[in-house]
């Protein structure tokens, strides 16, 4: 899928994709639960494995 493609069905513009995808821009948690429904992926897993590499 390009940034393009991908823009499109968020509703937003291909640069929102690619500062997101640079790390200019966070994404929140309404934004990460639709962008899981996109991509395909459960958000609860996600957190979950990003909490077991990230430092306390």
């Amino acid at each position: 899928m390009t940034q393009a493609q991908f823009a499109e069905q968020l509703g937003e513009y291909q640069s929102f994709v690619a500062r997101l995808e640079s790390g200019q821009r966070r994404v929140d948690v309404v934004e990460l639960i639709e962008i899981a429904e996109i991509l395909r992926f459960d958000p609860a897993e996600a957190i979950a494995a990003l909490r077991k590499i990230a430092p306390s």
